[in-house]
């Protein structure tokens, strides 16, 4: 594993190209577009004010710098540097921004979630979509870029919209039985649709293009509901993800629930791996005595490299209670991701805030925990395999495959504090951003991530 150089960054902004060839980053209101390889500055944007979102067109030749602050939207091009788009909202505010997926037209929110503005930058016309709703995910596209569903709140009634992205025009409108639409997501072939109610009430719906209701799913009642939803990539499978602390796999065939997977705070079974994260003891050395750093700099801030340990069951896991009078409690199921093969699903749950659970789909059960000495921040899979990126705010990174896991201290001077981290689409490399720095770690892609990395502990 290599790393690059540290370069600055501004507001977690840093983000590959879909076709992988260039990186962008955001100084204050610098945009700087790299070689995704060499690291060599390609081009070199001034915006008008602090950048505050950064996405690129799904052709890769245009990139949106969004200023929330002043209501504006500037949109520079790769190929030709010297052509920009500037587009102000003016008094109606802006509060997001995206692509559609042709890559040539930008939908903004205004302020207050007045209407979305669909501004071409073919034709300069512009559309307008009235009613949208503000919620966790309101606007969603198929995979195959040809249509819009868009969560609406109108009458004191939910509603979602389905639109034809070529020409916008409406394709499907219908009521969806929810009391609190909070969000909305496709399933990767785009057949069907996903649309939950918010954490007061435990429900998933499930329509077609067509705008039919296909099945209906309640776990439980009079309780908190649902928290976090993911289809996985084959579209096979959905996992819900609630606040009692457990995930329910549904099927695509029958939509009703095949299996689910709580989150308990002590493991029992051996034939789970438990990795736990331990801190490597300096080395001695002669005539001076090592000793322990002092307990404020052996939390995430501490550079002392770590290894994995496998524990023996039974394992008792952190866990921390939640404030009961407090809204947003630290429970139920955070964060849930599937691997691009499908294979493996990996979850947090909150109230045990320094684990990742991977479960394998396949078999329906736990493969393995990993416990953090910190709190896990932000995971992601490799979108190429079964392989796993962890961070934890601390200045490490960590990876988990079905060979193994390590833990790498990230080089330089200082602690380099890992607060997120994304991939480059073919795996090779993954992105390393703290508050106010990036780098980039090169992996080799021969190799496993046992052998790939020296430290490692095995299944076996």
């Amino acid at each position: 594993m290599n790393f690059s150089e540290v370069f600055k960054l501004s507001s977690l902004l840093c983000k590959f190209s879909p076709d992988g060839k260039y990186l962008a980053s955001c100084v204050q209101y610098r945009l700087v577009v790299r070689d995704a390889n060499t690291l060599q500055i390609r081009q070199l944007y001034t915006c008008l004010d602090q950048i505050q979102h950064i996405e690129w067109s799904a052709d890769s030749l245009f990139i949106l710098c969004a200023l929330y602050k002043r209501g504006l939207v500037q949109v520079w091009s790769l190929e030709q540097p010297e052509w920009h788009c500037k587009i102000d909202e003016g008094s109606a505010g802006l509060v997001a921004s995206c692509w559609s997926p042709d890559g040539r037209h930008i939908l903004n929110t205004t302020e207050f979630h007045l209407r979305i503005t669909v501004w071409s930058l073919c034709t300069k016309s512009v559309s307008y979509i009235k009613y949208p709703k503000a919620c966790q995910q309101g606007v969603t596209f198929t995979r195959d870029g040809r249509y819009l569903a868009l969560a609406e709140r109108r009458d004191c009634k939910d509603y979602v919209s389905i639109l034809v992205c070529s020409d916008w025009q409406l394709l499907r409108h219908f009521d969806t039985d929810t009391q609190d639409l909070a969000g909305i997501e496709w399933a990767p072939n785009g057949c069907v649709l996903a649309a939950w109610d918010s954490c007061l009430e435990y429900k998933i719906l499930l329509y077609s293009l067509d705008g039919r209701l296909l099945s209906t799913f309640c776990a439980y009642e009079w309780s908190l509901g649902i928290k976090s939803v993911a289809w996985s990539p084959s579209s096979q499978f959905l996992a819900v993800g609630s606040y009692d602390g457990k995930v329910r796999i549904l099927n695509h065939v029958t939509w009703k629930m095949i299996t689910e997977f709580g989150h308990p705070a002590t493991i029992n079974n051996p034939k789970i791996v438990v990795y736990k994260e331990a801190e490597k003891s300096p080395p001695l050395v002669l005539g001076r005595l090592a000793f322990p750093p002092p307990r404020a700099a052996a939390g995430p801030l501490s550079s002392t490299e770590s290894k994995y340990e496998v524990a023996s069951v039974p394992v008792s896991l952190q866990t921390l209670k939640p404030a009961a009078d407090r809204a947003n409690p630290r429970i139920g199921v955070g964060a849930l991701a599937f691997s691009p093969d499908s294979c493996f699903l990996a979850t947090r749950s909150d109230s045990v805030p320094t684990a990742v659970w991977i479960w394998d789909i396949q078999k329906l059960r736990l493969l393995a925990v990993l416990e953090q000495l910190s709190a896990v921040r932000c995971f992601q899979w490799d979108p190429r395999q079964a392989r796993l990126a962890i961070c934890t705010g601390g200045s490490k990174v960590y990876l988990w495959s079905p060979a193994g896991c390590v833990s790498v201290q990230v080089p330089g001077e200082g602690d380099f504090q890992v607060l997120s981290l994304c991939w480059h689409l073919s795996g090779d490399s993954l992105a390393l951003l703290s508050k106010d720095h990036f780098c980039l770690c090169f992996l080799e892609t021969e190799q496993g991530v046992g052998t790939a990395f020296g430290q490692r502990a095995d299944h076996t």
